[in-house]
């Protein structure tokens, strides 16, 4: 190992305790060397960890004491434009950030790039095309490593061509060009262990009250419904299923229907459908779980677990989501180039359901 010294080859003077100065401006790499007693060029490769650098420990110490106490920052943007790249990642989205449950996307995303050292910065574009334009043009200014482009509900989407100019992974979203990387929700595994908590209380008239908007989720949720009832054996019954708008009042809409069918549970396309379904059975005098034995799909905090009784419900794993999105962004995971990467929801089972008595 080296140690600084004069040209003339005497050992440098110890330098003097560093004070940290009063300044009008940022410490420079210069004060940094002057204060450690050697040369900005050792101070480089300490700053930069510089990988089989020949430093004397007790240099490298004294660079360090130095730049804690002269607070110097490295330029991020210098070391951006030599590396071609930085340790930041993008997340650009059309309305995550002012979705509550979906907001668990930034937060999955976040705490998996700063495991990996990487900081996320955050666009929100509410759908304004030339604000998402700008986004991903500041974004790929500021060399990320890649792209995170999500939306707030599952659906296909159009890539932007700006996007194609950095690694991207799409995130609750896909696209139908082949190759892309997309991580999306297990819509049919969902709709699978939405049926099976009711199957697993001895349930077999179920009826689901799917969607009427075209989308993923609907075709997804009643194909695993479906699947959960033939591999119980219950045949399928089309007039068990009944389709009402995803919302409140189309939950409250859907009770006439659902009494007369006779059925005495049912799965409903979303938490927001179940909580209407709630006020329209007690308006009739009927009891939860008892006269009707209720699942969900989302797991909507606010909702599913402060009514009364609380919702079984499925959760839609927003936060794993993002997670899988970085690891996949990043080569940790590796992604199908077939078809979108599909992320478990794992049930959440409450007091909505209840065996029934002759089972």
């Amino acid at each position: 190992m080296i140690s600084e010294t004069k040209s003339s080859g005497e050992p440098a003077p110890l330098p003097r305790p560093v004070q940290p100065p009063e300044r009008s401006h940022p410490a420079t790499l210069r004060e940094v060397a002057e204060a450690a007693g050697v040369s900005t060029a050792t101070v480089s490769l300490v700053v930069n960890r510089k990988k089989g650098a020949r430093i004397a420990e007790e240099t490298r110490q004294r660079v360090k004491d130095a730049i804690r106490a002269l607070g110097y920052r490295p330029n991020a943007m210098a070391k951006n434009l030599v590396s071609g790249t930085s340790r930041f990642i993008g997340l650009v989205a059309d309305g995550v950030a002012t979705t509550p449950f979906a907001g668990q996307i930034i937060h999955g995303a976040q705490d998996e790039a700063w495991k990996h050292g990487y900081a996320l910065l955050i666009a929100n574009t509410e759908g304004n095309t030339e604000l998402e334009q700008d986004a991903i043009a500041m974004m790929l200014e500021y060399k990320v490593r890649g792209i995170l482009y999500s939306t707030w509900f599952h659906r296909a989407t159009s890539i932007p061509e700006s996007l194609r100019e950095a690694e991207f992974v799409l995130v609750n979203c896909f696209s139908e060009e082949p190759g892309t990387r997309a991580v999306v929700p297990d819509e049919e595994q969902g709709g699978r262990s939405a049926t099976d908590i009711l199957v697993g209380h001895g349930h077999r008239r179920i009826a689901f009250i799917n969607a009427t908007i075209p989308a993923p989720a609907k075709d997804g949720r009643l194909k695993g419904y479906r699947d959960a009832l033939a591999a119980a054996g219950i045949p399928f019954d089309p007039e068990l299923v009944l389709e009402a708008y995803p919302d409140q009042e189309g939950g409250y809409r859907a009770t006439a229907g659902l009494l007369a069918r006779g059925a005495t549970a049912v799965y409903c396309y979303n938490d927001r459908m179940a909580m209407g379904l709630y006020d329209g059975l007690r308006e009739r005098g009927l009891s939860i779980p008892d006269d009707m034995a209720v699942v969900g799909f989302d797991n909507q905090e606010v909702i599913a677990a402060h009514l009364r009784p609380p919702l079984s419900t499925v959760s839609l794993p927003h936060y794993e989501l993002g997670a899988a999105g970085v690891r996949i962004l990043l080569g940790i995971d590796e992604a199908p180039a077939e078809a979108p990467t599909r992320i478990h929801c794992p049930p959440v089972e409450r007091t909505s359901v209840r065996a029934q008595a002759h089972a």
